[in-house]
């Protein structure tokens, strides 16, 4: 199983959210190359990066930190926020990203997302955001009308390969992931999984690596200390 951790970035600056919540906002620090050099150096081969401000429709400078990060580290980094068009996600792509994250728009333009997967292929992913079953959109602000279940298997007709699944209600609250949600969406679908949203400890880990998640993206707890990447990266040997 692969381990991402992640880089949330809202005005240049690494930040986390409870809930996805915008007013409930933890600062991490402001170098993200620094930061993204200590998770290298804990084992990391990927990176998770979220342009915040894009993922609202905000423009700004943070593409140009992904990039610095993408460049100075070598690291494989998957990317999203603000990939709305065949434009904004080309400029990801050539910023030495290995993989860009469609959500909002993979719900309201179709015709993108597939333009995207034709054009680009596995290295298009599709952010499912779950808030109460539904798929939640525009930064998580707004539900849509579509079933998490429903929705993901229509992008696997579409040739998608990889979601990132990440329940809401548990993301930056640390109270343990959704296994439940995880492992039934692991089984409704062929396509990657990975897995995201309240993981809080190592054992968390551990348990999504039972159920056969092949990756997990973990935010807050690498940031206020609850998990060592270095230990979890020698464990899950």
């Amino acid at each position: 199983m692969i381990i991402y951790p992640a880089i949330d970035i809202i005005d240049g600056k690494c930040v986390r959210l409870s809930q996805g919540k915008f007013d409930q906002i933890s600062v991490y620090g402001d170098n993200l190359v620094e930061i993204a050099f200590k998770w290298k150096e804990a084992g990391s081969k990927w990176l998770h990066m979220v342009d915040l401000d894009g993922a609202r429709g905000k423009k700004n400078s943070n593409p140009e930190k992904i990039k610095e990060v993408a460049l100075a580290t070598g690291l494989l980094i998957e990317v999203g926020g603000g990939i709305r068009d065949m434009h904004s996600l080309e400029n990801v792509l050539n910023n030495g990203v290995s993989r860009a994250i469609i959500g909002t728009a993979a719900v309201k333009n179709p015709e993108f997302l597939k333009e995207a997967v034709k054009e680009f292929e596995d290295k298009i992913a599709v952010g499912i955001d779950a808030k109460d079953g539904m798929v939640a959109i525009d930064g998580w602000e707004s539900k849509s009308s579509l079933q998490t279940l429903e929705f993901a298997k229509r992008i696997e007709d579409m040739g998608v390969r990889t979601i990132i699944y990440t329940d809401i209600s548990r993301d930056g609250m640390m109270m343990g992931p959704n296994l439940k949600a995880m492992e039934i969406m692991k089984e409704a679908v062929s396509m990657e999984v990975i897995a995201s949203g309240g993981v809080s400890s190592i054992t968390d880990i551990q348990e999504l690596n039972k159920i056969g998640m092949p990756g997990v993206i973990v935010g807050k707890a690498l940031y206020n200390g609850a998990i060592n990447l270095k230990e979890a990266f020698e464990l899950m040997k």
